[in-house]
């Protein structure tokens, strides 16, 4: 199989080869059956050996303890990269540093590409008004609103009156339609990227002759709202860095939109996708993309831009990236912001299953792990300790997410059900309660810091909401051990069960709900 075949692969099914096809599919369902393997294990265990359990609960324990304190220490730092970086002016350092000697700040350009389906004028007017307001010259911003077919008049509708409001505001807008029904691809966002990239390549780079070094791509979600130095610290850091060609740009995604609106656990469980941002932007080493991120167009257009058979299209270009550029390939952070919608829907009930399906598509980037450990059975230009490196990150990464929280909360006290009356009356089992409690205590460092750092991210209180309800924001998150449960752990080991038995899933659309008093996070 050549290069050209793998890296677009969307599943097994797109094998032909049988024995290639059955290697494909074990590798769908190793992640499933180490998370099942992982729970099973700790249930029997608790009857047939409640002793051994007992220790390894307390080791997981530990574990857990020593991991909340070290992420913990790369929240804060990262949070505080974050306010210094926002803080700085860098158009102004763009204009007075020498940052390059082979590619002068003014000469590079920025294609924005949207992919819109139903969402209101209100959400994609939002998001076009903070481009608008960017400091980095317009005439440098060439905006995509890739549309679908799919979405009918409604969606008709809402790109022609935004064409209308801001198509003359840059130096190039497109409006594209991506057709429905395209044999060979699944209705998303990586195949409307790829209609609307070719569709910009065709009408407007190639016919002015841009460089296509000289362009950055940011795919942003189309609730994303941009601050004014977005464009030009991207631009800055792009300059910076060794290799930028083969190299991805994130910045943190902070889910503000209507945050204020949003009931209490919905607001838990976006900011602690904001918190574990953050963390992974001070460790670059396990940094991949995930949904608005920059990247250059040269990149894109050699590898024939997106995937169009999967689901994850955000974090699949950059593994897709590293097989074909042969592990040369990296994300740097940004260490600034983007502002996004929390999951909010008509009502409570609507909002928690919103959260389940957005936390259980986000849950199917599992689907990354067989494709990249085939990919890197297929190619062996990439050196074994990349290989194992990324594999073991991938992996370990989603055990965790559909594992540890059960371990923690739940399965750590099976002992004392399962252990009988002879495990029962023994030191360690009143013991074991004890220490678990000490160590869980301990381990509430993690919330506090949540909490102080969650209110410290909040945009400035709306007009009608009383000041009371800056107090609900830190009693909220005496609910991350459920919410981390529900809309963590469980939406996570469905989506790897689904992969497990060949259940493949399609890409689901988070609905954009927004009320009129709804503000953004400052700059």
């Amino acid at each position: 199989m050549t290069k050209s075949d793998y890296i677009k692969i969307g599943n097994a099914n797109d094998i032909n080869d049988p024995a290639q096809k059955r290697l494909y599919r074990f590798f769908e369902m190793l992640p499933g059956f180490l998370a099942w393997g992982t729970l099973l294990f700790v249930i029997f265990m608790s009857w047939a050996s409640p002793v051994f359990i007992a220790f390894f609960i307390i080791a997981f324990d530990i574990y857990w303890l020593l991991k909340t304190v070290f992420l913990s220490i790369h929240l804060r730092t990262s949070f505080l990269e974050m306010k210094k970086v926002s803080a700085a002016d860098w158009l102004s350092k763009l204009q007075n540093e020498k940052i390059a000697d082979d590619l002068d700040w003014s000469r590079v350009y920025h294609l924005v590409i949207l992919p819109m389906y139903k969402e209101s004028h209100e959400v994609v007017s939002q998001t076009f008004r903070s481009l608008q307001k960017s400091k980095y010259p317009k005439d440098k911003l060439i905006v995509v609103l890739a549309a679908e077919e799919r979405a009918g008049d409604e969606g008709k509708i809402v790109a022609e009156k935004i064409e209308r409001e801001f198509g003359s505001s840059f130096f190039r807008f497109l409006k594209t339609v991506h057709p429905a029904g395209i044999e060979g691809e699944i209705s998303g966002k990586g195949s409307n990227e790829t209609w609307a990239g070719r569709r910009v390549k065709e009408e407007i780079i190639d016919k002015i002759g841009l460089p296509y070094e000289n362009i950055l791509v940011s795919v942003f979600d189309v609730d994303t709202v941009i601050f004014d130095q977005y464009f030009s610290r991207l631009t800055y850091v792009f300059l910076r860095t060794e290799d930028r060609i083969h190299s991805s740009f994130q910045p943190v995604p902070v889910f503000n939109n209507n945050i204020w609106d949003t009931p209490s656990f919905s607001r838990v469980v976006a900011q602690s996708g904001t918190f574990w941002h953050l963390m992974q932007q001070g460790r670059p080493e396990r940094l991949s993309t995930f949904s608005s991120h920059a990247m250059n167009f040269k990149t894109l257009a050699e590898m024939d831009f997106w995937a169009t058979k999967n689901v994850s299209e955000d974090s699949r270009i950059f593994w897709q990236a590293l097989l074909f550029y042969d592990g040369a390939y990296k994300v740097v952070p940004l260490f600034y912001p983007v502002s996004m919608d929390a999951n909010l829907a008509q009502n409570v009930l609507k909002t928690s299953i919103n959260v389940f399906k957005q936390q259980r598509r986000w849950g199917w980037g599992a689907e990354n792990i067989p494709y990249l450990l085939y990919g890197f059975w297929q190619n062996e230009k990439i050196d074994f300790m990349t290989k194992f490196k990324w594999s073991f990150n991938h992996i370990e990464g989603f055990w965790s997410w559909a594992t540890n929280a059960l371990i923690i909360f739940l399965l750590g006290w099976l002992p004392l059900f399962f252990g009988g009356q002879i495990f029962n009356v023994t030191v360690l089992s009143y013991n074991l309660p004890q220490v678990t409690r000490v160590i869980m205590t301990l381990a509430m460092i993690g919330l506090v810091s949540s909490a102080i750092y969650g209110a410290m991210l909040l945009p400035p209180k709306p007009k009608n909401k009383s000041f009371a309800v800056y107090l609900l924001m830190i009693i909220q998150w005496a609910l991350l051990p459920l919410t981390i449960i529900v809309f963590g752990t469980f939406p996570g080991l469905d989506a790897q069960t689904r992969l497990m038995l060949g259940k493949y899933m399609g890409f689901w659309v988070t609905p954009k709900n927004r009320k009129l008093e709804a503000t953004v996070v400052s700059g």
